[in-house]
């Protein structure tokens, strides 16, 4: 089950990194829309916390909730830091 969430969690990683970055090189400088995939899997993630503590034992591909749960926090944690390090480069070299 740890290998398992810690896949997801990479893959997650990968896709809100790749997401982020080029929402940062597409948006102006003003919007928050970069950061928009991020807050989406908090909550998500939260959610899917909240879900296993009152749902019975669920195994989707090698995880329960629990797992997924931690797996998109994860993924939202690392895709904020390098979208705001994406971002306050942009915003220097202006």
């Amino acid at each position: 089950m740890i290998q398992a969430v810690i896949t997801i969690g990479a893959i997650l990683t990968a896709l809100t990194v790749v997401g982020g970055i080029a929402l940062v090189k597409m948006t102006p400088k003003e919007s928050h829309s970069p950061y928009y995939p991020n807050i989406f899997l908090v909550i998500v993630g939260l959610l899917l916390l909240a879900v296993a503590s009152l749902a019975p034992k669920v195994d989707l591909l090698g995880a329960g909730f629990g797992g997924w749960g931690i797996a998109a926090l994860f993924a939202a944690a690392i895709g904020f830091v390098i979208t705001s390090i994406m971002d306050a480069y942009r915003n220097v070299n202006a």
